[in-house]
């Protein structure tokens, strides 16, 4: 029997999500339906649903940075990225973790930093001091950093409100360190198109798509971010990258369904194919 190749492999290390919607367990699912196999480092536990976040506990920082080293001395990871980082220490943690992979590794691999700083309910998230750790450690260690618009104005301070001030949100962003930075433009709800804009080395492309009518938006940011990750692995380019992360989450948005008594998650699942759990399907039966 032939032994199938091994897919392309890529990192995601961030929170969980009780309810399922954002934070690793959308990075999962979506690494998955990308046809990439994801591999993780745990950063904090979230007690969460629909509704919000009503407490989380974080992970020992020296925990997060061995789950890191201990994952990418072992298999090769093609591309890496973050979601909730939590605190000081654990960003600190994870920047550890990322220079000493890359020793192992003998090359940086493309890191892609999510920083989430709030929940889409408005928790904080980060602290004041977490926040100057990300500015000053980890997005200069990034190669794409890719805030919101309420994430811009914390990092740069660069209130957001057209394509003016969304380049020069970027051109900030860059000055902190990134190579590149992705400028979501999802919470500009007077726009009646969602336009987000990447800005890079020599380069400014503005990537525009529809909005559409529906409050299930949890962990659109993560999918976003764990498709142009997986298409990092994959070896495609920056702008490739981001171009298929943004289609993805624009059919993603579309499918999007509720959930509980509050906010639905944004669906990868339009990628999959629909395949009923007939009798025919799901093989012999294993009652007794």
């Amino acid at each position: 029997m032939r032994t199938p190749p091994t897919p392309p492999i890529a990192l995601t290390i961030a929170g969980s999500d009780s309810g399922g919607s954002a934070g690793l367990q959308a990075d999962l699912r979506t690494l998955f339906a990308c046809g990439v196999h994801a591999v993780s480092a745990v950063t904090a536990v979230t007690v969460q649903n629909s509704l919000g976040v009503r407490d989380y506990s974080e992970v020992e920082p020296a925990k997060v940075a061995a789950q890191i080293t201990t994952v990418t001395a072992d298999i090769a990871v093609g591309a890496a990225k973050t979601g909730m980082l939590a605190s000081k220490g654990i960003i600190e943690a994870v920047c550890s973790g990322c220079d000493d992979s890359a020793i192992g590794q003998g090359s940086r691999i493309p890191l892609v930093v999510d920083p989430v700083a709030a929940s889409m309910h408005g928790t904080p998230l980060l602290s004041e001091e977490a926040l100057r750790t990300l500015c000053t450690e980890l997005i200069p260690r990034s190669t794409l950093v890719t805030p919101n618009l309420d994430e811009v104005l914390l990092l740069t301070g660069v209130d957001v409100t057209g394509p003016e001030t969304q380049r020069d949100a970027g051109k900030a962003l860059l000055d902190l360190g990134a190579q590149w930075a992705l400028v979501k433009g999802g919470h500009m709800r007077d726009s009646t198109e969602c336009l987000d804009l990447l800005v890079g080395p020599d380069t400014e492309l503005p990537l525009r798509g529809p909005r559409y009518d529906t409050r299930h938006t949890h962990g659109g940011g993560d999918t976003m971010a764990s498709t142009i990750t997986a298409a990092l692995a994959r070896g495609h380019t920056m702008t490739e990258a981001v171009t298929a992360g943004k289609r993805f989450v624009q059919r993603a948005v579309s499918a999007a369904y509720p959930l509980g008594s509050g906010v639905g998650p944004v669906s990868p699942f339009w990628q999959l194919p629909d395949v009923p759990f007939t009798e025919s399907s799901a093989g012999p039966s294993t009652e007794v």
